[in-house]
């Protein structure tokens, strides 16, 4: 197949639904369009798809079961999966993005909600694929090019750690100021220049996972219900499937899934214990609790540096690792550090 646009699969068995979101899509994709599971299988693994549009409630095979046999195929489990779907519980959603999808959209669809989310992991799969190439580049000629191929890498996870930020206009910088402090702190540490480059990394990348979170629920003022925090809390999972497969000679993506454990096992996804977090892991948990506290939310006002500093102190080797906690209150208290 002669492509001169990114191919995007619809499965649904509902030829209305079909309809539209080819009128939605055809200016700007090559469009493929099936009305059950078997036939999505075939389709993508003859086709590679840049991305499909699946709904969920079909007869046959549901889209759950599509996506995992998708994932499970080498040929096509890097293939992006948007659930479009009528089933708008939590529960549902959460379900989707454990067997594989990346997105979901909400039947009946608006035009331009489809167009933003198709093209936004478009994007998200192109700069995958520019930076996995890059990786192997690095490769390749690391002692000839290594720094402007590492400024090109940087500049690459900064812009998929934007894609996250312009979501949620709210958090925008969190993940450069987490950074900012969590290299600073292993500065300090004396850690080599190789871990603070690891740090500096998947600091910017930290949150990538939460491109699967809805905007309403980032952004909503108020507590979250308990199916809202469940579904904020799989960002690291998240995150982590998103870069485990990209080559790289540091471990980020095992960073961005720890960095939310805490020392005695009440973090999570896995609610690890001590020694089994990764010590940059530590160091991103401390920096981003700090920048979080510090900064306003939509559910919040600022609490302000003193009180997120009164946090960690207070939470010291029960929580968050104590030489790490010791630096980043040096730091601010005696040092003159601030986010930039």
């Amino acid at each position: 197949m002669n492509r001169t646009k990114p191919l995007v699969l619809i499965v649904d068995d509902n030829s209305t639904n079909i309809d539209l979101l080819v009128n939605t899509l055809r200016n700007d994709y090559d469009l493929g369009a099936v009305k059950n599971g078997p036939k999505a299988l075939d389709y993508a693994d003859k086709y590679a798809p840049d991305l499909i549009l699946l709904d969920i409630m079909m007869p046959e095979m549901n889209g759950y079961e599509v996506c995992s046999r998708l994932k499970e195929n080498p040929r096509t489990k890097d293939i992006p999966v948007i659930f479009i779907t009528a089933l708008g519980e939590a529960a549902h959603k959460t379900r989707g993005f454990e067997v594989g999808g990346l997105d979901y959209v909400t039947k009946p669809f608006h035009a331009a909600e489809v167009k933003a989310r198709v093209r936004t992991h478009l994007s998200l799969k192109q700069m995958r694929e520019e930076l996995n190439t890059q990786n192997i580049i690095l490769e390749q000629k690391v002692e000839k090019k290594t720094a402007q191929l590492q400024e090109m890498l940087e500049s690459t996870i900064k812009t998929m750690a934007l894609a996250v930020e312009i979501r949620d206009p709210y958090t925008a910088g969190h993940q450069e100021r987490v950074t900012q402090l969590a290299c600073s702190i292993a500065g300090k540490m004396r850690l080599s220049d190789d871990r603070i480059t690891t740090i500096r990394f998947a600091g910017l990348l930290h949150d990538i996972g939460k491109i699967r979170v809805p905007v309403s629920i980032l952004s909503r003022p108020g507590k979250l219900l308990d199916a809202e925090f469940q579904l904020i809390k799989t960002h690291p999972k998240i995150g982590f499937d998103l870069i485990k497969n990209i080559p790289s000679p540091w471990p980020l993506a095992e960073i961005i899934l720890q960095h939310h454990e805490r020392l005695d096992g009440s973090g999570y996804p896995h609610g690890l214990t001590g020694d089994k977090i990764l010590l940059e892991a530590k160091i991103m948990g401390v920096s981003d609790v700090t920048e979080a506290e510090s900064s306003y939310r939509p559910y919040r006002p600022s609490l302000g540096i003193d009180v997120a500093l009164a946090e960690i102190e207070k939470n010291k080797g029960k929580l968050y690792d104590p030489d790490v906690v010791d630096i980043c209150l040096k730091l601010f208290r005696e040092e003159g550090f601030g986010f930039k």
